[in-house]
């Protein structure tokens, strides 16, 4: 009997121990896999890092060798010149065209917010129609216009930014909102109308047939069904949008002359007779990061939602 009772024991004890060693293992593989996760989401946060020390660093402390992460006097002098057109030099706010008034950058702030909004809403507009078009009509040859929309994203845009100066000198819309907005959303929209496809693409037709079927038409299922579940996809297509709008450079270089000034053009002007200033170009790309992130906060709720949770129940 006491050897009957001494085998369920010692199983016991096996499994309890080959539990714990499994345990371990999961642990182990969960510490390791974080670790591998967040020294991979260093490499892509450390120039993050880097440009955000560099905004608070003096320009002798920027070019310091070796370069220093801590131990050095931390100001925001760079931001009160960016963003409160201050003149270092004197310590008050300086005159239009003298000095740090030069780096004063709110109105670039405020010129890029107009243009990437503008033309993130106009690029949804048309695109979304669009998309709705090529995910639920049979249309001839689909592949090859969704192609064909396709390669109009892939075209250089160094290919199209001298002609359109010319043709915007034409219409004078040189430094004119309008004439950048419908540019940038000319840009945006194959993307966005190839995005919002996918995305059509794994709502279920049956949504629009019942919505018909229940006396809708093809626009109002559209429009009050179909978008509904479709909210996620449009978000997600909005920060694109907004994003490539925000940091494009070249067509808002040739397409202004001083009237308008987005932030990538503008940090480009930082320099001086004597030297770049970093310092400035540090904070103002700092201080351009900051809408980016409002941006994605407001529509988070819709971009992590699921697009079709619930949709055929």
């Amino acid at each position: 009997m006491a050897v009957a009772n001494t085998i369920p024991a010692a199983l016991a004890a096996g499994h309890e121990a080959a539990h714990r060693r499994r345990r371990r293992r999961r642990f182990m593989g969960d510490v390791i896999k974080t670790a591998a996760a967040a020294a991979v989401a260093m490499v892509f946060f450390f120039p993050i890092l880097w440009w955000l020390l560099a905004s608070i660093k003096t320009t002798d402390e920027i070019l310091h060798a070796p370069p220093r992460l801590w131990g050095f006097d931390a100001t925001l002098d760079s931001f009160r010149v960016v963003l409160g057109n201050h003149d270092p030099s004197k310590g008050r706010v300086a005159t239009e065209g003298v000095g740090a008034g030069t780096f004063y950058s709110i109105p670039y702030l405020r010129d890029s917010a107009v243009i990437g909004l503008g033309s993130t809403l106009l690029a949804l507009l048309l695109s979304t129609p669009a998309a709705y078009a090529l995910s639920r009509f049979r249309i001839r040859r689909k592949g090859d216009l969704t192609f064909w929309i396709l390669s109009q994203r892939m075209l250089p845009v160094a290919a199209v930014a001298f002609p359109l100066n010319v043709m915007f000198r034409e219409l004078n819309w040189i430094d004119r909102y309008h004439g950048m907005i419908l540019v940038h959303a000319a840009i945006n929209a194959p993307l966005a109308v190839l995005l919002l496809m996918s995305f059509l693409d794994e709502i279920p037709r049956e949504l629009d047939e019942a919505a018909m079927v229940d006396g809708a038409s093809r626009f109002r299922a559209f429009a009050g069904v179909v978008t509904h579940y479709l909210r996620g996809g449009l978000m997600a297509t909005a920060v694109l949008c907004f994003i490539f709008s925000w940091s494009e450079f070249l067509l808002s270089l040739v397409l202004t002359s001083g009237g308008i000034r987005t932030i990538p053009v503008a940090s480009s002007t930082f320099t001086t007779s004597f030297q770049i200033q970093y310092g400035y170009m540090a904070a103002l790309g700092t201080a351009s990061t900051v809408p980016i992130f409002l941006f994605i906060l407001l529509v988070q709720r819709h971009l992590v939602r699921g697009l079709t949770l619930g949709a055929v129940k």
